[in-house]
Order: C-alpha cells, then structure tokens, then sequence
C-alpha cells in the first residue's frame, strides 16, 4: 500500500540523520474507503494523487506550527504492507480526517519511494498559506482563498537519493 507522509524540510532532514520516519505511530495519508467514497473515481492514480494532496495540506498544517522551517511542503511516498496502515473507523467520515492512516512505526527511511517537495518559486504562496490556514479553518473565505493558492502549486517529485541535497547536505 502507498502512503504518504507529511513533512517539513526540518523534519526530512531529522529522518535523513536517524534513518528513520518518526518514532511511533506516523499519520499518512492513502486511498482509503473514505477517500474513495468522497473523490468518486475508481482510477487508482487519480485517487493517490488526492491522497497526496491531502498530505500535502498536512504538511501545511506542520509549516504554520513552526515558523522557523522553510516555506515548502514535503511529503514522503511509501510503500508499506496493507496491515501496517489503519484509518480509524469513528474518524472516517470527517472531512477533515478523508485518507488519513496511521503507520506503525518508526519506518526505515529505506522503504521511501519518493519524496514530492515544493519548488523555490512557491514559498510565498505557501508562507500566506500557513499564516491563513487558521482562519480558513474557521470558515473565512478569503483565507480559503488564500490557502488554495498554495494547493495551485504541484509538488515535484525527487528520488531518494536527492534527499540530501534538498536539506542541504549534498555537496
């Protein structure tokens, strides 16, 4: 099963140090019944990419608690047995909550497939975004507005091994 997990630049560059992704249980994000239910298509692809999308937002939500990471959204693809990831029956039909798992962890930076970051030119849409995204939450349209402007910028997809250049340690 794919999932995706979301991250910061920070937080990439902590697994890329230990190895590892997280220390417990990990939220993700993957095709779940819900996911599938909402989105209604039955095109695989085009419901992983919702699923990424919704980790993408995730990450956000981490970016506007740390001012300090730099303005772009991360998100880690892996593939996992189908038992290692579980979405949580009561929490299903929240919308807020559409695609999230949960992945016994620590999983071994290893497994990633892939790993999906913003490009340079979309940090100060993603920087509104994060400063928005709590009155968004709130119902506030333009800040709605807003927060979509980040979501008009596709995440670029690099391979593992660029991991160390995209947190700045590759030479």
């Amino acid at each position: 099963m794919r999932v995706y997990v979301p991250l910061t630049l920070p937080g990439l560059a902590e697994a890329h140090r230990t190895g590892r992704l997280g220390t417990g249980p990990l939220v993700a994000y993957a095709v779940t019944p819900a996911l599938r239910e909402w989105y209604l298509s039955d095109d695989i692809e085009e419901l992983e990419y919702a699923a990424l999308s919704r980790a993408a937002l995730a990450s956000l939500r981490l970016l506007a608690a740390d001012a300090r990471a730099p303005r772009r959204r991360v998100v880690v693809a892996l593939d996992v047995p189908d038992g290692a990831a579980a979405s949580d029956p009561d929490r299903g039909l929240d919308p807020a909550a559409l695609g999230e798992v949960r992945v016994a962890g620590p999983v071994a930076l290893a497994k990633a497939a892939a790993v999906h970051v913003d490009a340079g030119d979309a940090e100060a849409d993603v920087a509104a975004a994060a400063r928005a995204l709590e009155a968004a939450d709130g119902g506030d349209d333009d800040a709605q507005f807003v927060v979509d402007g980040a979501e008009d910028h596709e995440l670029l997809w690099y391979a593992t091994q660029e991991i160390p250049n995209l947190v700045g340690l590759g030479g």
